[in-house]
């Protein structure tokens, strides 16, 4: 066996940083000796991990990484996923590549590190779901903003709203208005009939996917449980079902909401706790989800008389009322949602809404 090969064969963690063409590898012994710092080609990659022993593989959890972990995983090596926020910390000096993969090596082994779980191309194709799902409806918001700007400058107006952008999407298809009377000249008509034909096209798109994301809430034991809690359907069940896959990695409910950034941001010392806003840290689109179903259950609150809704309507009261404090308790009522859907989860149980006593 030669020198180099017996280098290789006491490797025991390697740090890989992931890049689209050229890889860095920085592999350690048992005595933490560096034994291996080089590059890779792409098509290098797997050959160099089929030859080395069963090693610890740690990498950032960034673009890419699930399928190299599943493929390195599938070597026989133990793969573990760093978020990057979690790596920098051990960056020495200047940021390289070399460097890069130097912490991320150091970084694995550290006590109290968090780990992201290698997800499976099933789960990632149902995160895609609803990443493709976001960006139709971005897509649409877009169109239907342009098509109000155009109808402006003809005089067509209407206020703010989904319902009132449909309202202009059809008086720019027909040139007449709810009344029937025309207000659009065929040449207008004409010019903005791609982007009328656009926002049908996207309709079709997002009704088809919130038929799919449907289809799978009924069929998903958790996304089942979760759509008994006030404020979540089919698509914010199925988001955090998909996103979530190991709920025993978060401590407490409140970790998990401070996962999403719906906690306040801490700056406190000297023993004075100081909180602010929230941290808007984590998941947005869990985030967004979990607040706009906030939303829909203010409005509702009233017709019920359970523990959450209570507890809402009298923070609500607190704080101004609708007009100064709604969005406020839209974001605190998120964070309960958020954890009464971490609790639900944990325990395979079932959200409770029976009326509390007065």
């Amino acid at each position: 066996m030669t020198n180099s090969s017996e280098k290789m064969a006491s490797v025991t963690r390697i740090g890989l940083d992931l890049a689209k063409n050229v890889f860095q590898v920085h592999g350690i012994d048992a005595a933490g000796n560096v034994v291996v710092a080089r590059k890779l080609r792409r098509g290098a990659v797997l050959g160099f991990f089929v030859q080395l022993p069963s090693c610890l593989v740690a990498m950032e959890a960034c673009g890419s990484a699930h399928y190299w972990g599943r493929e390195i995983a599938a070597l026989g090596h133990e793969v573990r996923l760093i978020p990057p926020a979690h790596v920098k910390p051990y960056v020495r000096r200047n940021k390289t590549d070399a460097a890069d993969a130097a912490a991320i090596c150091e970084a694995a082994v550290r006590p109290g590190q968090r780990f992201v779980p290698v997800r499976s191309a099933a789960n990632q194709a149902a995160l895609m779901r609803h990443r493709v799902r976001e960006q139709l409806v971005g897509q649409r918001t877009a169109l239907l903003n342009a098509l109000r700007g155009h109808l402006s400058e003809v005089g067509v107006i209407a206020p703010q709203g989904a319902q009132y952008a449909y309202d202009l999407k059809q008086v720019a298809a027909t040139g007449a208005d709810g009344n029937g009377e025309i207000v659009v000249c065929d040449e207008v008509r004409a010019a903005l009939a791609p982007l009328t034909g656009q926002i049908d096209a996207l309709d079709k798109e997002i009704t088809a996917i919130d038929a799919e994301l449907e289809k799978v809430a009924k069929t998903d034991d958790r996304a089942r449980r979760l759509m008994t809690i006030p404020g979540v359907g089919p698509i914010t069940a199925t988001a955090l079902a998909a996103t979530v896959v190991e709920f025993g990695a978060f401590a407490s409910g409140r970790e998990f909401a401070g996962f999403l950034g719906l906690t306040p941001r801490q700056y406190s010392s000297g023993g004075k706790e100081r909180s602010g806003r929230i941290s808007k840290m984590g998941d947005r689109y869990l985030r967004k989800l979990l607040v706009v179903g906030a939303t829909s259950v203010l409005y509702r609150a009233g017709t019920h008389k359970d523990a959450l809704r209570r507890w809402a309507t009298g923070l609500l009261e607190r704080k101004g009322g609708f007009k100064y404090g709604f969005k406020l308790t839209a974001v605190a009522l998120a964070n309960k949602l958020a954890r009464i859907a971490f609790a639900i989860l944990r325990s395979d149980g079932v959200y409770d809404d029976r009326p509390v006593a007065a």
